[in-house]
């Protein structure tokens, strides 16, 4: 049995396409796509590099514009600040996150990975064109390989990896502006090594990391370990539109011969597809998990078509369904379902920003502590308060006791000033007289006010002695 034999049967399934039979690493040398739907692909890659990098330079009234800071739990979302109290909001964002992806492959499979994945921008718009331009075509790469080392060998490879770590050193840097802010890592790169060893230790380590993602491990994130691209095979189904190849049109394959009257079908086995494929597979052995939906075949495909004056589609977005009935169905009743409820999820998501409060208050009662009894006969409480200020000014901040008479003593302060961008913690006492206690324990209500407006009404239990 031939080695095409074996490509159009099913022995494809056996392994993936970056590994051999032998259980080796099969590199791949990617032909260099080119026609329309690479010309959108570069329109929205190049559009997508230049927002991520410039992004963290960006500020909106002296804060920046997008901030992601774990380390202190604040985060930073078109100018507008999110504390860790804010959890949940990040927690129905990440909901409405997956069921959108989920939500996009059911109805257009892989599309993601092909045009907007990080992992496929850096290494087909970035990296692998500087492979192309320093080693050359694929076939002039593959001999470079496989050539005993030289002056001229060692000069290409050490100028491309050194571009890589430096671009892998720029995208570290990247990524932190977004954790810390562009001011600040500027601020401690012109500070002393000596002073930021630890944070210059994980700078390196996340260099390396993506210098080696994408000089080596490269479509193997795609293929293995990428959990979105393993879990593909069961959120798609026979109404997903994704890259697929017609095979009611184009068998029997048979290579094209000029002046012959064509009896087979419109593949003409120029093996194009595959070799513009950068995780490697033939598009037409069927919808394989390998597949990012990057529509390099599909460009390559339609070349050799309109060089033959045949007519373009044979690979293209289409449903499984849609190949075998001519029937396209874009929306089954599983997208609508996903529809409705990602629709739900957003009004709910409306409403969570619409309400947060630029402060916030959180108080209980000192743990450990009863209630005293004053020299006046009044009964008191003492509390512990927690005020996070979410925004960038100084704020004058009061608390007052509704519906009901009483006193609130602050511990040490007269007047609260909460610090801007910064959790504010102050204990107080309430003293209330005994007879308008309800018993052991009496809800309470405070008013939250800063300066003369009120933001909150919080509810807390003052204890008091049995009646």
């Amino acid at each position: 049995m031939t080695e095409e034999d074996l490509l159009h049967g099913e022995t494809y399934r056996d392994r993936i396409s970056t590994v051999t039979k032998d259980g080796l690493r099969n590199w791949i040398y990617a032909l260099k796509p080119s026609g329309q739907w690479y010309n959108y692909r570069s329109i929205l890659a190049y559009t997508y590099l230049l927002v991520f990098f410039l992004l963290p330079l960006i500020t909106v009234n002296g804060m920046p514009f997008m901030m992601f800071n774990v380390l202190e739990g604040k985060f930073i979302l078109f100018s507008k600040i999110f504390w860790p109290q804010d959890f949940h909001i990040f927690a129905m964002a990440m909901i409405m996150f997956i069921i959108f992806i989920v939500l996009f492959t059911v109805v257009y499979g892989r599309l993601f990975c092909g045009w907007v994945c990080p992992q496929t921008v850096f290494l087909e718009f970035v990296f692998r064109p500087i492979e192309w331009l320093i080693e050359g075509s694929p076939n002039q790469q593959r001999k470079l390989d496989s050539s005993e080392y030289s002056a001229q060998k060692l000069l290409k490879k050490t100028f491309k990896h050194s571009i890589y770590l430096i671009i892998s050193f720029v995208i570290a840097h990247t990524f932190l502006s977004y954790i810390l802010g562009f001011d600040d890592v500027v601020k401690i790169i012109k500070e002393p090594i000596s002073e930021h060893k630890s944070l210059l230790a994980g700078m390196i380590i996340f260099t390396l990391l993506f210098y080696a993602v994408f000089a080596f491990v490269r479509e193997i994130v795609c293929t293995t370990i990428c959990p979105y691209g393993r879990l593909q095979g069961v959120m798609v189904d026979k109404d997903s539109i994704q890259i697929s190849y017609d095979y009611v049109r184009g068998e029997p394959r048979e290579r094209f011969k000029k002046d012959v009257v064509r009896t087979s079908g419109d593949c003409v086995s120029c093996m194009k597809c595959v070799h513009v494929c950068p995780t490697g597979i033939d598009i037409r052995d069927g919808v394989q998990m390998e597949c990012v939906g990057c529509t390099a075949c599909v460009d390559a495909c339609d070349d050799v078509m309109t060089s033959l004056h045949m007519k373009t589609g044979l690979i293209r977005y289409a449903s499984e369904n849609e190949i075998k009935t001519g029937v396209r169905n874009r929306f089954n009743a599983r997208a609508k379902a996903y529809i409705v409820l990602l629709g739900v999820l957003t009004v709910v998501m409306a409403f969570l920003i619409s309400s947060i409060m630029s402060v916030d208050t959180y108080i209980s009662r000192a743990s450990g502590q009863l209630y005293q009894t004053l020299p006046d006969g009044k009964i008191s409480n003492l509390y512990e308060s927690k005020i996070i200020n979410k925004t960038r000014d100084t704020l004058h901040y009061d608390l007052r006791l509704e519906g009901i008479k009483g006193n609130i003593r602050w511990i040490e302060y007269k007047d609260i000033i909460l610090s801007p961008e910064n959790v504010n913690k102050y204990n107080f006492f309430i003293d209330l007289d005994p007879q308008i206690l309800a018993g052991y324990s009496t809800k309470i209500n405070l008013g939250v006010y800063v300066g003369d407006k009120k933001f909150q009404t919080i509810s807390t239990n003052f204890l008091g002695p049995f009646k």
